[in-house]
């Protein structure tokens, strides 16, 4: 460590703490990902918000040291997502890594026809996640049951499809290719909506193509890819920066400050949501979220015992 970091670390100690935000190529699962920055960064603290399947690419959270104390609370943020749905063919995995279950000729479809089910898939929707997601089953992951040959019935979940925009449709031969930006809540599975919408065609979908471009307020612009990150490992954000990025901020006064570092809660002061309560000095303290009649901390980032 060069004496400007330990300089930094010695007059705050979350000077190495912060979110990273990955441009996840295809082939690697997220914890692939976690791995490799934990030998860039040389830290076992490393965890991801938001699993990205191995075909998948673009924006992928990582937190830092305490910045893995914030990743459960950017979970819920929605996403941006652009996309290749392809009709024509049904396959076990709902996207293009699975084995095809069957095909049917889709060159007859019409744009209008195509359209109508984009608009029946947009705003608030009940969707049954991928049998292939990670959603917990039991105990297991549904992927993990799958692959030991067990059925898995996931209940539908409403979720938000704020926009689906379609930016071209191309045929090829017996298939027909939607390209696609889709803005959604979190929860939502792009793969279902291929699925989806080929079963309500009655010509069978799933994904040749998905980059996220957003998670919240990260975007491809935040992100770096992990060659860039192994020549020189930064954050994208530091701590301070993701919080402040990610909520709207509080202003605290420097006794509030050190209240919040210590967990206490305020009096109230008539706030919508979590907030990030910053100091005089610029430095964010907490997430914090009023209920009742406290106004209380989500996360504290800076603890007084730091």
């Amino acid at each position: 460590m060069n004496s400007d970091a330990q300089t930094a670390n010695h007059t705050d100690p979350l000077a190495n703490s912060g979110i990273v935000v990955v441009d996840k190529p295809a082939g690697m699962t997220s914890h692939d990902v976690v791995a490799q920055l934990r030998r860039f960064f040389g830290t076992r603290k490393v965890g991801h918000a938001g699993t990205l399947d191995p075909m998948a690419t673009g924006v992928l959270v990582a937190g830092i040291e305490r910045g893995t104390k914030l990743l459960a609370h950017l979970v819920a943020d929605d996403k941006v997502y652009a996309t290749t749905i392809r009709l024509g063919a049904s396959t076990t995995t709902d996207d293009a890594e699975g084995d095809v279950l069957a095909e049917t000729d889709a060159s007859t479809l019409t744009d209008e026809q195509i359209m109508e089910q984009v608009t029946a898939l947009t705003g608030e929707i009940m969707q049954v996640p991928s049998k292939v997601s990670a959603i917990k089953i039991d105990g297991k992951r549904a992927h993990e049951l799958v692959r030991e040959g067990k059925e898995v019935n996931i209940p539908a979940r409403p979720v938000t499809v704020f926009s689906f925009d379609v930016a071209g449709i191309r045929r090829e031969g017996s298939f027909v290719d939607v390209d696609a930006r889709v803005h959604c809540s979190s929860g939502t599975y792009i793969r279902s909506l291929a699925r989806d919408m080929g079963e309500t065609l009655g010509v069978g979908g799933h994904l040749t193509a998905l980059r996220r471009e957003a998670v919240g307020p990260f975007t491809l612009e935040h992100a770096r890819t992990l060659e860039r990150l192994e020549d020189s490992p930064a954050l994208s954000l530091s701590l301070d920066e993701a919080l402040t990025a990610a909520w709207p901020v509080l202003n605290v006064t420097a006794d509030e400050f050190a209240a919040l570092a210590m967990g206490k809660w305020l009096e109230p002061r008539g706030l919508d949501g979590v907030h990030a309560a910053v100091g005089p000095d610029g430095r964010a303290v907490a997430l914090v979220r009023e209920k009742g009649k406290r106004l209380s901390t989500l996360f504290v980032a800076r603890p007084s015992t730091l």
